[in-house]
């Protein structure tokens, strides 16, 4: 009449379960979540490398001179704000302290250029001060920083 189900058993009477079969391993690798990440990183790379230059923010004179190539190193660079202060990178160092400052780095750097960076509103006396304080400290090759696309000295805009 009616059969009843039992679950198998083994001559020592105890219970065999059927093992399920498991999908097989993925053998290859899905890259599409690397590629997601490094793109996204590569944007903001992108986004935070103008960032990274010196930050100090003077209104620099515009002349018609052409950049000059870069360099190896992270480049040295002294700011003479308009307010009157003397910055060596983004670190403020008094007037007095700058040429003991400055020779401590030159001690550890390769390269002897530095950029001098002197807002429009200094007067040209202070920047050469500042000139003569960074020659004092061993630097050779200065290079003023200036915005491009000022006038030219033949009366035209560039």
């Amino acid at each position: 009449m009616g059969a009843t189900l039992t679950p198998r058993q083994n001559s020592g009477g105890k219970r065999v379960r059927r093992h399920r079969r498991h999908p097989p391993a993925m053998s290859e690798i899905n890259v599409t979540p690397f590629v997601d990440v490094m793109l996204v990183l590569l944007i903001i790379f992108m986004v935070a490398a103008p960032l990274l230059t010196v930050g100090v923010p003077v209104e620099l004179p515009r002349t018609a001179a052409e950049a000059l190539p870069a360099a190896q190193e992270e480049p040295l660079a002294v700011t003479l704000t308009a307010d009157g202060r003397i910055l060596l990178q983004e670190t403020e160092v008094e007037a007095d302290g700058l040429i003991p400052k400055l020779r401590a780095v030159a001690a550890e750097r390769q390269d002897s250029k530095v950029y001098l960076r002197a807002d429009g509103a200094i007067s040209y006396e202070r920047v050469v001060q500042v000139m003569g304080a960074l020659n004092a400290a061993g630097f050779r090759d200065i290079g003023l920083v200036t915005d491009s696309g000022g006038p030219r000295l033949d009366g035209s805009d560039g």
